[in-house]
């Protein structure tokens, strides 16, 4: 594609355009393949057509989603990438440019999408393990005495079978530093960095045929800092530019487990100290998750606001507040 306004004659059926900013070449044949669409009136000479000061063709609108316009333009099927999360917006776009295959197209993806939310399955459990810490206190300048303190260390394992659900719940466990709404979360597995304004935070996720392999490798090894979780939604190659964080970096086979690792600071414990273990707090809303039962309180809230019935609890059905494990069902 051109990206510098040189090279002023034209090639007969071929057309360059400026759609919010970014460049796409392609023919006449192409844009009025469906000659009842605002693109083919626009380039059969029915509307007036406003050019860029280098003479390319402009047009007003999102110039990211016009990339799939395009393509459906040219191959006559709709090619998203998995866990496309601008349906609405693409949606708006070819609803502008009158597009109906297209329009209809994206009706069917939709419903689809719907009936794979609707019918889902939710699983979450907390395991805790025990942690011996031995210390030395200064009592004086040369009196040091030796102390212990005990370390509990959550791990929850939460599958879901509907990836957006669990990108909400990511989100809510997630966010960490100033300015966001949520807390931070602890430590997790299969880490992705990257820098924000308020440190590096750390992705976590977990996929399908490694969840009990790494289960067992949890300990107290990784790196500190705040972690943040990726949402479990991914995008294509020309938006890695935009906000990621909207976005999962992993394949669909990753984006339905999530796995967080955690451990509360008792108080006898010094701060320093407990930083030597490489282990984080469990936050949520500025509330800090001391127990396995208040992480699946914050599970149950957020499924049940979804839509989840609880379907089974472990060990005392009846007692589900009190539970080590929950199974959630959605028809």
């Amino acid at each position: 594609m051109p990206g510098t306004c040189e090279a002023p004659g034209r090639t007969p059926g071929l057309v360059t355009l400026n759609v919010g900013g970014k460049l796409y070449s392609t023919t006449l044949d192409t844009l009025t393949r469906f000659p009842d669409s605002m693109l083919g009136a626009m380039f059969r000479g029915l509307q007036p057509a406003l050019t860029d000061s280098c003479g390319n063709y402009f047009i007003d609108r999102d110039g990211k989603a016009f990339r799939h316009i395009l393509n459906f333009l040219r191959f006559g099927r709709l090619d998203l990438p998995e866990g496309y999360a601008e349906l609405s917006l693409l949606r708006a776009e070819a609803d502008f440019y009158q597009i109906q295959p297209l329009l209809e197209e994206l009706r069917r993806v939709e419903a689809e999408r719907w009936r794979q939310r609707r019918n889902a399955v939710l699983h979450a459990d907390v395991d805790v393990r025990k942690r011996l810490v031995h210390f030395n206190v200064r009592r004086g300048p040369q009196n040091y005495e030796l102390s212990s303190s005990c370390l509990h260390i959550f791990t929850a394992n939460v599958f879901c079978t509907d990836k957006h659900f669990l990108a909400l719940l990511r989100r809510r466990l997630g966010q960490s530093g100033s300015g966001v709404e949520e807390g931070h979360s602890g430590k997790g597995v299969g880490q992705f960095s990257r820098n924000t304004g308020s440190g590096t935070v750390r992705d976590s996720v977990i996929g399908n045929g490694d969840f009990r392999e790494r289960k067992g490798r949890l300990g107290g090894s990784g790196t500190g800092g705040e972690l943040g979780i990726w949402p479990g939604d991914s995008t294509d190659e020309d938006e890695s530019d935009e906000e990621a964080w909207d976005y999962s970096p992993v394949d669909t086979k990753t984006c339905h487990h999530l796995c967080l690792e955690w451990a509360p600071r008792p108080a006898e414990l010094p701060v320093a100290e407990y930083a030597k273990q490489k282990l984080q707090p469990l936050a949520v809303g500025g509330r800090e998750v001391r127990t396995g039962h208040e992480f699946l309180e914050e599970v149950l809230k957020v499924a049940l606001a979804q839509g989840f019935r609880v379907d089974s609890v472990f060990p005392d059905p009846a007692d589900i507040l009190n539970a080590r494990s929950l199974r959630f069902v959605r028809h």
